[in-house]
C-alpha cells in the first residue's frame, strides 16, 4: 500500500467543458462543482486495483461468488494480473473486510488520484490522455494487468482508466455544497455508490477519465468496465489503524 498524506486539497473540477457553460445542460455534469477545500487524514491506498488473482484467493477462502463471467469459477489463465470485474459494491467490501482494509471515501480516492497536483486535471497533469499514460479507449479489447501505465506522483497505478472503482460513498449531485470540509464520508443514504477513475471502454476525449469526474452505479451492478482498490486508516504514529 501506498501512503497518502494528509492535509488538505482543492476538491472538484477547476477546468471547464464547454457544454457545462450551457444552461439547459444535464445538471448530473455538474456534480463535481463547486470547488473547495477538503482536509484528510493520512490514509493508506493499494498501490493497484484487486487482481483477479487475489480475487480467486478471496473465492477460494470464504465461499463467496465469482464475478459472473469467470468460467468454472476461476478467471482466464492469462488474466490473473488483470483488474477484477463484474464485482458489485456488496462485493468490493466484502473483500476489502477480508484483508482488513476498506473501500476508499470519494474524497481520499481524488486525494489519492491527484497525488499532489492540485488543480489538474489528470494523475499525471493537463496533457491529453497517452496509451502510455493510461489504458482506455479499447472497447473491443478491454482491460490490461495492472501497473503496465505511468504511476502517478505517489507511486499509484491505473488511477485513470483500466476500471472505474468503486467508492465507499453514496453519490448526491449536489453533496460537493453540502459536505463537511474535514473527513467527508459522503451521504448518508442514495440509491447509487460514487465510480471513480474511468475504464478501458472510455474514449481520449472522455471526461471520465479526470480526476475530477464523479460517476455512479447502483450497488448491485456487476459490469466489465468495474473493479476497485481497498483503503486503510493510517495512524498518527505511521502504523495501520
Amino acid at each position: 500500500m501506498v501512503v497518502v498524506p494528509g492535509g488538505d486539497f482543492l476538491r472538484g473540477r477547476t477546468h471547464d467543458w464547454p457544454d457545462t457553460r450551457l444552461k439547459w445542460y444535464p445538471n448530473p455534469l455538474k456534480d463535481d462543482v463547486p470547488v473547495g477545500p477538503v482536509v484528510l487524514d493520512s490514509f493508506l491506498m493499494d498501490e493497484a486495483e484487486v487482481t483477479n488473482r487475489k480475487y480467486l484467493e478471496f473465492v477460494r477462502e470464504t465461499g463467496h461468488r465469482p464475478p459472473f463471467h469467470w468460467i468454472d469459477g476461476v478467471p482466464q489463465s492469462d488474466a490473473g494480473d488483470q483488474p477484477v470485474a463484474n464485482v458489485s459494491w456488496d462485493d468490493a467490501t466484502a473483500y476489502c473486510a477480508w484483508v482488513d482494509k476498506r473501500l476508499p471515501t470519494e474524497a481520499e480516492w481524488e486525494k489519492a488520484c491527484r497525488g499532489g497536483r492540485e488543480s489538474e486535471m489528470y494523475p499525471w497533469g493537463d496533457d491529453e490522455p497517452t496509451e502510455e499514460l493510461a489504458r482506455f479507449g479499447a472497447p473491443s479489447d478491454g482491460p490490461v494487468d495492472i501497473c503496465q501505465k505511468k504511476k502517478n506522483d505517489l507511486g499509484l497505478c491505473d488511477m485513470s482508466g483500466n476500471v472505474w472503482e468503486w467508492t465507499a460513498d453514496w453519490w448526491s449531485r449536489t453533496y460537493y455544497a453540502e459536505a463537511p470540509e474535514v473527513n467527508p464520508e459522503g451521504p448518508t443514504t442514495g440509491q447509487y455508490r460514487a465510480l471513480r477513475g474511468g475504464s478501458w471502454f472510455d474514449k481520449k476525449s472522455s471526461l471520465f477519465l479526470t480526476c475530477s469526474y464523479r460517476s455512479w452505479a447502483r450497488p448491485t451492478e456487476r459490469s466489465p468496465t468495474i473493479g476497485f482498490r481497498c483503503a486503510k486508516a493510517l495512524g498518527a504514529d505511521g502504523s495501520e489503524d
